[in-house]
């Protein structure tokens, strides 16, 4: 699924977008099979049975309670849940009723790093931990391939500097076009 045009600035474009790794749907397909299994199991139980009626719309209920809860919902969540790179900033996007979202801008990111554990290793994700000028480490669990995804951010927060100043002809120093420290006497914070 793309991720909407409309909502990156002019010039934006994205580099990479992923849902979280299929492992979070691992528990939510077990239940759909143990249910259905279960259910059918349960319907050529009761069929034969004088409250053969009543003993299928319950089991037809608890079946359709469970398969909504623990697996529809966590399946939608999956969908909707998106982990964006773009040329100016990272972004993270959740939810379907409540939806939540960050913008990290790739000039603010001061390190990223990854962890992943055995389990991780052999399904191929991993936690992508970002550290910004501004905020405590933003963890990004369960990111497909997270070792390529580290590297591509790390190349792409490289690549493309985002410094203040301006290219200059051969033979001339650069610019500044922001006077450091900032007037005021304040300290710089990047």
């Amino acid at each position: 699924m793309a991720y909407p045009d409309d909502l990156l600035s002019d010039g934006e474009r994205i580099i990479l977008h992923k849902h979280s790794h299929w492992k979070m749907l691992l528990l939510p397909y077990v239940v759909l099979i143990a249910t259905l299994g279960l259910g059918v199991w349960l319907v050529m139980l009761v069929k034969d049975t004088s409250w053969s009626m009543a003993g299928l719309i319950a089991i037809g209920a608890v079946a359709l309670i469970i398969l909504v809860w623990l697996f529809f919902i966590p399946f939608v969540r999956w969908r909707t849940t998106h982990f964006i790179v773009t040329t100016d900033r990272v972004m993270a996007r959740e939810g379907v009723v409540n939806r939540t979202g960050i913008d990290i801008p790739l000039a603010r990111i001061n390190s990223v790093r990854f962890e992943h554990g055995l389990v991780d290793r052999i399904f191929g994700c991993g936690t992508l931990i970002i550290e910004s000028a501004s905020q405590e480490p933003l963890e990004f669990d369960d990111i497909p391939s997270v070792e390529k995804v580290h590297t591509m951010l790390y190349r792409e927060i490289n690549d493309n500097p985002h410094d203040d100043f301006v290219p200059q002809p051969p033979g001339q120093a650069p610019q500044q076009t922001q006077q450091y420290p900032p007037q005021g006497g304040g300290q710089l914070h990047r």
